[in-house]
């Protein structure tokens, strides 16, 4: 059986855009896919990951532009979130929480991703953010269950 929320789900972690496209929202789809484009070439976001991987957290420092790059963690997750939502398949209340706090927590941890370190080297502006993906989801689902038990 094909589950079509996981399929969206992980189409738009690839690519923000492809789970609308799968969804049919062919204009919300290519709008969020000419979004994220323009925010990754003007960030340099690829080149940036392209020297984090190869261990150049400095270089990767150095070629991002943050202000453009601040704008990539709402754009993504709220991609995957829209995606996910209009998939068919069941929902549950308050399901956004997750990508919301993964979207707060990514930009805070690409705020101070130039600074924080962990075991003496500093993360950089791809590590730390992927980090802080955990936590986001963390707290996401922590209030989603606290907000399902009162109402």
């Amino acid at each position: 059986m094909r589950n079509k929320k996981l399929e969206v789900l992980f189409w738009s972690i690839a690519f923000p855009g492809f789970g609308q496209i799968i969804n049919h929202q062919l204009i919300k789809g290519i709008l969020l896919i000419i979004l994220e484009v323009i925010v990754n070439l003007y960030s340099n976001f690829n080149q940036a990951i392209l020297y984090s991987f190869i261990g150049e957290i400095d270089k990767a420092i150095h070629t991002v532009d943050y202000q453009w790059l601040m704008f990539y963690p709402c754009i993504y997750f709220f991609g995957i979130w829209d995606a996910y939502r209009n998939a068919e398949g069941e929902s549950s209340p308050y399901e956004f929480l997750p990508f919301v706090f993964s979207a707060f927590f990514v930009t805070v941890g690409l705020i101070y991703s130039y600074r924080v370190e962990l075991f003496g080297y500093i993360l950089g502006p791809i590590w730390l953010p992927i980090l802080s993906v955990i936590p986001g989801v963390v707290v996401g689902l922590i209030i989603k269950k606290i907000l399902r038990s009162i109402n």
